[in-house]
């Protein structure tokens, strides 16, 4: 594997994307922040079994952080992403500063409607504001390309999604599955910050998906029953639990009180020493977290 190209202005990395496609080639994008797992690995290497010429892209960025969310300590180790994203065959990383893309000047946010009111809208004002208005200006940056993100940021995907349809963006977004540990716990650069006693309970979100995901596969589609069998698990573990909640797979729109039609996403989030964290699974189309489902 050759090493990546590093790029670190704007204009690098339009003139990149624009030789890539001069050159009859696809770019496949993968927008992260860095602090890589299994999971950033997987999206690299969908975007290579496609053939195209994969870029990554690492920016923490402040916009999507509140004012007493961990946007100081949020892990940065952009030398070891790099290694992990050479072994995935990326050719290039775009790695920019914050005054890079970020300026006090700017007047210019993009805002999605009402899936941004759902699950974690509510918890993290201006959070969705902060990631549509950087991946829109990442995607005006790269051109058309082939965009991955993984679905356990669902709420965030399905964002973006709207955000690139409504604007009638040249990109495909691409999700891809969940990647979990052998014991079920989601990927997640801050399961960094859990001590092993912490982990452990961290594991509540995937026990409490599975228990609603048995009761699906056992018939229940009661969406309020649902949301019990999976919240009884995550609140006697966590130090505070922001929702369990079912909504549409698309709109994201609440389902509480109904009976349910696949697909349809269970979304929880919940804190732990100071870490919060988020999970969910699609009836209909993921199977389990704990164990698997013909």
């Amino acid at each position: 594997m050759s090493t990546p190209l590093r790029l670190a202005s704007r204009e690098d990395l339009r003139a990149w994307c624009t030789h890539i496609r001069q050159s009859g080639g696809t770019v496949g994008f993968v927008p992260t922040m860095g602090a890589l797992h299994a999971g950033h690995r997987s999206l690299a290497r969908a975007s290579r079994e496609r053939g195209l010429t994969t870029l990554a892209s690492i920016f923490v960025n402040p916009m999507q952080f509140g004012p007493n969310e961990d946007f100081d300590r949020y892990p940065r180790s952009l030398d070891t992403d790099a290694d992990a994203l050479e072994r995935e065959g990326v050719a290039a990383i775009f790695a920019p500063s914050v005054e890079e893309m970020v300026s006090a000047g700017d007047r210019t946010t993009v805002s999605v409607r009402e899936l941004t009111q759902h699950f974690c809208g509510p918890f993290r004002p201006g959070h969705f504001d902060g990631v549509s208005t950087v991946v829109a200006r990442l995607f005006s940056l790269v051109g058309p390309c082939v965009a991955f993100f993984g679905r356990k940021d669902y709420q965030q995907v399905a964002v973006i999604r709207r955000m690139t349809t409504d604007l009638a963006m040249p990109i495909e977004v691409v999700a891809c599955p969940t990647l979990r540990d052998e014991d079920g716990l989601a990927m997640s650069s801050r399961n960094r910050y859990l001590n092993p006693a912490a982990r452990h309970q961290a594991l509540s979100l995937a026990r409490g998906l599975h228990a609603a995901s048995e009761a699906y596969h056992a018939g229940e589609r009661r969406a309020d029953s649902l949301v019990f069998l999976a919240r009884q698990e995550v609140v006697s573990c966590m130090d505070s639990v922001d929702y369990v909640a079912l909504g549409d797979a698309d709109s994201l729109a609440p389902l509480a009180g109904t009976v349910l039609r696949a697909p349809a996403v269970l979304a929880i989030a919940a804190s732990l020493g100071g870490t919060r964290l988020i999970d969910n699974i699609v009836f209909g189309i993921d199977p389990s977290p704990i164990g698997k489902h013909p």
